[in-house]
């Protein structure tokens, strides 16, 4: 297990998350809307899905907005994440689970041995907190529990290819911030915006890797159609489909 990935473990840390930064995501609407265009052309008929490291069940919640008949599946590992969760997804049509689990454990998708196969996965700025080689395992466990013709989406942050581009990103996500707070009442500068962005405490979390080297790995694996579909500096969307 990473140590630094169960930081996000903590009350505190997925309470800030949720209250600070998810709202500030740059064009997080967009990236739903294209999530959901994927989904729709890949898995017209879709009848369950798994949300992987759902936090507060943001996609899910938009797959059940389209598919409200469909039998999801919310894991993740901040107990927070998941109250929040159960708290926000509509759970009247019976066919919604939570699990709390930690999936940098190789037997998490034991777990899931009663809900599998799927049409669909998706995960949401979840998986780059692990090692490299455990992103890819994790790519073929989850290649692993999709049925054929299931579609694999990863809304995530990557890595630039240069200090150029991070720095682009790091000033649009301060810019976001600053709006974002702004928006809520605090009278927070966008110096000490800064501030925070730069000594937050899940930053030591982080272990991003280059979109197009993880494309390659999902085409290794043997994912088909796989393509970065959305792209914003350090954000994107990627994944591809089990033949």
């Amino acid at each position: 297990m990473s140590h630094t990935y169960t930081v996000w473990k903590t009350a505190k840390l997925s309470k800030a998350f949720l209250e600070g930064v998810r709202g500030a995501i740059p064009l997080a609407v967009e990236q739903i809307d294209i999530l959901l265009r994927i989904i729709r052309k890949a898995q017209p008929n879709l009848d369950n899905f798994l949300d992987l490291g759902c936090g507060d069940g943001i996609l899910g919640r938009s797959i059940l907005s389209q598919y409200p008949d469909a039998r999801g599946v919310f894991l993740d590992i901040s107990e927070t994440m998941v109250k929040v969760a159960q708290e926000s997804v509509d759970q009247s049509s019976g066919k919604i689970s939570f699990i709390l689990q930690d999936f940098s454990l190789k037997d998490w998708i034991q777990t899931l041995k009663n809900d599998a196969p799927f049409n669909v996965i998706v995960s949401g700025f979840s998986i780059h907190h692990q090692p490299d080689e455990r992103k890819k395992e994790l790519y073929q466990e989850i290649f692993d529990l999709l049925k054929p013709g299931g579609l694999f989406l990863n809304l995530e942050h990557i890595s630039s290819t240069s200090p150029w581009g991070e720095q682009l990103f790091d000033e649009l996500f301060v810019d976001s911030l600053y709006v974002y707070h702004k928006k809520l009442g605090n009278n927070l500068s966008r110096e000490e915006v800064d501030q925070k962005y730069y000594n937050r405490p899940d930053k030591i979390a982080n272990i991003l890797a280059p979109v197009e080297l993880q494309c390659d790995w999902l085409r290794e694996i043997g994912y088909q159609n796989v393509d970065c579909f959305m792209k914003l500096f350090e954000i994107a969307l990627f994944g591809g489909i089990k033949p």
